[in-house]
């Protein structure tokens, strides 16, 4: 069954599309988003094949959509193994619109987040931890996400990351799981040079290796023996936040003796700036993305207005300043 959508004014900043399997969560985000007079629900959907048919049928009048990560993904899909049938919707929804802005929602566990980050590199513009269905109405929960879906209609709308799509049509993907597990092993590896993961509690910090703090718990780094490790931490939220980014700026500061050159990129709020200065007055260098760019210019403009940074840069420009950093400290 297609959901009837409600239409969309001329003037709206962002024309969202709600692709959610609970009709309670469904109705609840459609309440936050659209408390907001810059923000229009304009179609719902209960899984992947509605929202594709949305798509079509309302052809350019909706410009983001809201995608849980737990959904149904579509009919005969469902006995594949996830991440694949998810990855594969986004692939395709971004295909059939291009420009479309694509919010990855999820409870706050790895496997979530393990989900969200394979979807950005394939094109997802963001991802907004959700609360569990009893807590849907968190004010937090409806502050990010109503910061993220207004930041990035504000952006500069250019084609989502297409990586790989063109050699492969809509149609094998959806009728052959080998072909789409090639098309999937393709399109997340060509994204970038560097291996990514989930950190693992004691594991080895490698030089050329990203590591990202798990769901629901903070990343920290330590120093035994002229060696880097990753710990994990149960340890109390900070600034509403777990994981959060001073704990982790605080330790890496203490475990590198002050060599640390620290990036903020767009987020809400200031996690980071207790953390940043303890960075910079121990030696470290710090640097934020400007407003322009980012999504929502809270915790980059913390930093920022602080006088912490010694460069706010676009996102373009921030990234190659690191290696330029890199390769003077090195002569």
């Amino acid at each position: 069954m297609i959901l009837s959508p409600v239409r969309a004014r001329a003037g709206d900043v962002a024309r969202v599309m709600i692709c959610d399997d609970s009709v309670v969560i469904r109705g609840a985000v459609t309440r936050m988003l659209e408390g907001d007079p810059q923000i229009r629900v304009v179609a719902r959907a209960a899984d992947g094949r509605q929202a594709l048919a949305e798509i079509a049928r309302l052809r350019g009048e909706i410009n983001m959509v809201v995608l849980d990560i737990e959904m149904p993904v579509m009919d005969g899909m469902e006995a594949l193994p996830l991440p694949l049938p998810l990855l594969l919707l986004l692939l395709l929804l971004l295909r059939a619109a291009p420009g479309l802005r694509v919010i990855m929602a999820s409870t706050l566990t790895t496997r979530g987040a393990d989900i969200a980050m394979r979807a950005l590199r394939l094109g997802a513009a963001d991802y907004v931890p959700k609360p569990a269905a009893a807590a849907i109405a968190d004010d937090s929960f409806r502050r990010e996400l109503l910061a993220k879906v207004k930041g990035l209609a504000r952006l500069r709308r250019a084609p989502a990351c297409m990586a790989a799509s063109a050699t492969l049509s809509a149609a094998p993907v959806l009728r052959a799981a080998g072909v789409g597990r090639q098309f999937y092993r393709r399109a997340a590896g060509a994204v970038h040079p560097m291996p990514c993961h989930v950190a693992r509690d004691g594991e080895t910090l490698e030089p050329g290796c990203i590591v990202l703090a798990p769901g629901d718990q903070h990343l920290l780094v330590e120093e035994a023996g002229g060696v880097l490790r990753a710990r994990v931490s149960d340890d109390p939220q900070e600034n509403f936040c777990r994981p959060a980014v001073d704990p982790m700026r605080r330790s890496a500061s203490l475990a590198c003796g002050g060599r640390v050159l620290a990036e903020m990129l767009t987020g809400m709020g200031h996690d980071g700036l207790a953390g940043t200065r303890q960075i910079v007055a121990a030696g470290g260098t710090a640097i934020a993305q400007d407003e322009a760019t980012s999504v929502v210019w809270g915790m980059p403009g913390a930093i920022a207005s602080a006088g912490l940074c010694h460069a706010v840069l676009s996102l373009p420009a921030i990234a190659g300043r690191p290696r330029a950093l890199i390769g003077r400290n090195a002569e």
